[in-house]
């Protein structure tokens, strides 16, 4: 999965509905950081591998092609993906299971009945085919529906057309500034509440009269995409999936299991790292405690100090790649 912009690579084609037929392999979405992801997990490759955001399903076809031992359960919540992953996973279809749920439900269902995990991977963001299906209402463009829900189908939880329309100013504008990291919230925030009160906000070319009246210029992709990000962010309460998952799936995983994670938000790519490295402290306690009083060990190690970063090839060949943040973890042994 990656950052929400409207370039590079990627499939449209298909529909979404109670029967989609969304297009195969990396014509639903080219995955990032491939080789790295599957360098990653190998210490998991004799178990079994939660992927919890598995999409199209690249990741999962990698690990499953160069780990014959490896078994896997890819985990989607959008209809469409777990369309596309049964098409793209149906050579390994006795070695992988399907769930379509949230990735934090799923880890709770692993720990909950006690099966360990080998290694589990979270791509956290959204695919190439959702931003290119104008009909999903994740992209900025004009015809768009304001919607960026990945469980559309489901008629369940606000759409961002929703939000835009009832949500107070204060609290779109801390969105705006949290979520989007608008530096222009405040204003924003203040446009939408002020165009509302004449039209609802019914489709992106909506949202985007709103943010060129406070910028009193053509608005830059770059900026358009993150509004809409902090948009999807919130319809979806990704980073409420996140926070609820990351020490869900670390106490999931096995001893030497393997937690890695894509990211391609500042405020995801902080929440793992800031987890990562506590869990990889042997003390926790505040500084003021003369004695150590917690757990008296590290968790596990981190296995990347420093943040990986997709190589300057593949931001080449897959501009959508860009922004993406890599981290590993590794529970001890």
């Amino acid at each position: 999965m990656d950052e929400q912009q409207e370039s590079g690579s990627g499939g449209s084609g298909g529909g979404t509905g109670s029967d989609p037929t969304p297009p195969a392999g990396d014509a639903y979405h080219v995955p990032v950081m491939v080789h790295e992801v599957v360098e990653a997990m190998e210490p998991a490759s004799d178990g079994l591998v939660l992927d919890g955001t598995a999409g199209g399903g690249g990741h999962s076809h990698a690990l499953l092609t160069r780990y014959p031992s490896l078994r896997l359960v890819a985990v989607d919540r959008d209809p469409e993906a777990m369309a596309a992953l049964r098409l793209r996973l149906s050579p390994f279809a006795d070695r992988v299971r399907l769930v379509q749920a949230r990735f934090d439900d799923a880890a709770q269902e692993f720990l909950d009945r006690g099966e360990p995990l080998s290694g589990a991977l979270l791509d956290l963001g959204i695919s190439s085919r959702q931003i290119d299906a104008s009909e999903r209402g994740f992209t900025f463009r004009d015809d768009a529906p304001l919607d960026a829900r990945m469980e559309m189908d489901s008629g369940e939880g606000l759409t961002a057309a929703e939000i835009l329309n009832s949500w107070p100013e204060e609290e779109l504008q801390l969105l705006f500034w949290r979520l989007a990291e608008e530096p222009r919230g405040r204003a924003l925030a203040r446009a939408v509440v002020a165009r509302r009160e004449k039209a609802p906000f019914v489709r992106a070319a909506d949202l985007n009269e709103a943010l060129a009246s406070i910028y009193r210029r053509p608005v830059r992709a770059k900026e358009k995409a993150r509004v809409y990000q902090g948009l999807r962010i919130q319809v979806n309460r990704e980073l409420e999936a996140l926070e609820n998952a990351l020490p869900t799936l670390r106490d999931a995983l096995r001893p030497g299991g393997v937690l890695a994670v894509l990211s391609y938000h500042s405020l995801e790519d902080r929440e793992v790292k800031n987890a990562f490295r506590e869990w990889s402290r042997s003390c926790v306690c505040p500084p003021e405690l003369l004695r150590c009083q917690c757990r008296g060990h590290a968790l596990g190690s981190l296995v990347n100090r420093s943040v990986g970063r997709p190589s300057e090839a593949e931001v080449a060949a897959n501009p959508r790649a860009r922004s993406a943040r890599f981290r590993v973890w590794r529970k001890a042994a």
